[in-house]
């Protein structure tokens, strides 16, 4: 064989390779659009909507007597510290 036999011969092996990876990588892009789709509809009409609560949950202020008890451990640590 001549060198210009086995130059074309690599260029053929060279563009089926490629061509293979390239019929390869879109198919695998349809499939994941389809999946896509496929998902985006199943979530649409099987998946049930959870619905917001009728009343709006009110927030009670803490009291006054947890404000004080935090503020007095919270002293109450900051002057251990700072006497050892």
């Amino acid at each position: 064989m001549e060198v210009s036999e086995l130059l074309l011969q690599g260029v053929r092996l060279m563009v089926l390779g490629m061509g293979t990876v390239f019929v390869f990588l879109a198919v695998l892009v349809v499939a994941v659009k389809q999946s896509s789709r496929l998902v985006q509809w199943y979530e649409r009409n099987y998946v049930p909507v959870e619905q917001a609560p009728a009343q709006p949950q009110v927030a009670t202020p803490p009291s006054a007597t947890t404000d004080d008890t935090l503020l007095a451990v919270i002293s109450s640590a900051i002057h251990r510290y700072r006497s050892s």
